[in-house]
């Protein structure tokens, strides 16, 4: 009797100490999301103290989050209420309209963290361009990022010719990064794959070049570190965003 229960004993402490691990290793996750992952919607002195790399750096990490399926679990009810008066945002992101591109569910961004502008095939117009230099010069975002994915519709139907009412005049905007790649070999269709991959990557970096060259705004922040732009690719398949800077 004293063996069983010095034996029951031992295992009793065995499992209490497990307990208190995983108690541990729970918490210490828990402080680390509450400070890297904050509830509430971002102020002006809080926009104001934060630097153009590390807003890159947080968007980064919140794709990390995305992918891992630990993404923050928000109030968007409070949000909305706390940002009713004000918005100071982070970033703007220039994305295509695909409805399978959360954007910002794809970098754990909730209500107030950041711009989003959409138009098929991610180029700039002037609507845009308007858009970005009120998102930086007046309301103080600090990262330009223009934001492609695989398998592009409007990328595809470019490079197969697709006439169709206005998508016809829309898709020019992607004529230039097709033009770009002139020299390539390999077959110049939407079938494949690698061509296709090549015309979007191509068209993220040209569509930023326009942007410092058709805005003197945007490009004048930039040049005194005030405003970073980037690239990036969202994999349809995966959720990674690969980021071109």
């Amino acid at each position: 009797m004293t063996k069983f229960l010095a034996k029951l004993r031992r295992t009793t402490m065995r499992i209490f100490f497990a307990l208190l691990a995983l108690l541990f290793v729970a918490g210490t996750a828990q402080a680390e999301n509450s400070n890297a992952r904050p509830e509430q919607v971002l102020t002006q002195e809080e926009q104001a103290a934060l630097t153009p790399d590390q807003i890159l750096t947080e968007l980064k990490d919140g794709n990390k989050r995305f992918l891992s399926g630990t993404i923050t679990s928000r109030d968007h009810s409070a949000l909305v209420r706390s940002a009713a008066n004000g918005q100071f945002p982070k970033a703007i992101v220039l994305s295509c309209v695909d409805s399978r591109i959360p954007v910002e569910d794809v970098f754990d961004r909730g209500i107030g963290d950041i711009f989003v502008a959409r138009v098929a095939g991610n180029f700039e117009n002037t609507d845009i361009l308007g858009s970005m230099e009120f998102a930086t010069l007046v309301s103080g975002a600090k990262v330009v990022m223009v934001m492609g994915h695989s398998d592009c519709g409007a990328v595809k139907a470019a490079i197969d010719g697709a006439e169709l009412g206005n998508i016809t005049a829309m898709l020019e905007n992607i004529q230039p990064a097709i033009e770009s790649l002139s020299s390539y070999q390999g077959d110049k269709t939407s079938s494949n794959h690698e061509y296709v991959h090549m015309v979007t990557e191509q068209n993220i970096q040209l569509t930023i070049d326009d942007i410092r060259k058709r805005s003197h705004v945007i490009r004048d922040l930039e040049q005194k570190g005030q405003v970073k732009m980037v690239g990036a690719l969202y994999d349809m398949s995966s959720g990674t965003v690969e980021f071109i800077d």
